[in-house]
């Protein structure tokens, strides 16, 4: 289960608090360790003091809540993230919406961007504006019938039996499927999550003319994340999204976590 070791990038911007917030939540669910980090460009003595000051806010925001602070060199953000994730050994990168965007959804920028084709490690991104409850209430994983979702299924099944919370498994139906075999697909689906686990996932087609009207109308609950599968197309241990899941990430009005190829 990821959140054995969070990574959260850091910085003092709503998007920043809403990543360390949401960071913190899932550290205090999990027992696991936290890392906070912000990334400056090299050759810049006045962005690394800079960086030096977010964290300060930062540790501010968290209070009690223990952590580890660190600033790290690199031409870019996501890059960087990635890179310290790795070295650090950390399971989970966590970001926040890009300025601008819409409240209560998420808004891809470039540091985002850069993480969802990219990184090593799964990736998680808060809504803007996101407040987390106390506790987590349900994962909902979204499934297509491809191998990385049936992996994700088992994964995501585990994860839930883990917290003690229940686990939904939604399709899309945007109307250019057959239903019946979306559903016959999404039974072999709740099989499988019982028979790894032992868990009865519940199941649902979201109906829609496009993504943002299929989400709109599924219920959503306080302390519910959203996983998604990496494409087929991402590399072994890679998390690369395509277009549709992309539109799924963007609609969501819940923290959207994305597994990399071959996660667990």
């Amino acid at each position: 289960m990821i959140g054995a070791h969070v990574i959260v990038g850091y910085a003092n911007d709503p998007g920043g608090r809403d990543a360390l917030a949401l960071s913190a939540a899932i550290t205090r669910v999990t027992g696991g360790e936290l890392t906070v980090a912000t990334i400056y460009p090299p050759n810049s003595p006045g962005l690394a003091v800079e960086a030096q000051a977010n964290l300060a806010h930062a540790a501010e925001e968290l209070g009690p809540v223990p952590a580890e602070f660190i600033t790290f060199e690199s031409r870019g953000t996501g890059r960087g993230l990635a890179v310290l994730a790795s070295r650090i050994r950390a399971d989970l990168i966590v970001v926040g919406s890009a300025d601008g965007g819409q409240h209560g959804r998420i808004s891809i920028g470039s540091t985002a961007d850069h993480l969802l084709h990219m990184s090593p490690e799964a990736v998680m991104l808060a809504p803007a504006g996101y407040l987390p409850p106390e506790e987590p209430a349900r994962l909902t994983l979204a499934y297509v019938h491809r191998p990385q979702c049936d992996a994700a299924v088992e994964q995501v099944a585990q994860a839930a039996l883990r917290l003690g919370v229940r686990l939904r498994l939604i399709t899309l139906d945007l109307r250019t499927d057959d239903q019946g075999r979306l559903r016959d697909d999404l039974a072999l689906a709740v099989r499988l999550a019982w028979e790894s686990t032992g868990i009865e996932a519940e199941a649902e087609v979201a109906e829609g003319h496009d993504v943002a009207a299929a989400l709109a109308g599924v219920e959503w609950l306080d302390g519910e994340l959203l996983v998604c599968a990496a494409s087929e197309d991402a590399q072994p241990h890679r998390v690369f999204l395509g277009e549709l899941a992309m539109k799924v990430l963007r609609a969501s009005p819940r923290p959207v976590a994305v597994l990399p190829r071959g996660f667990g």
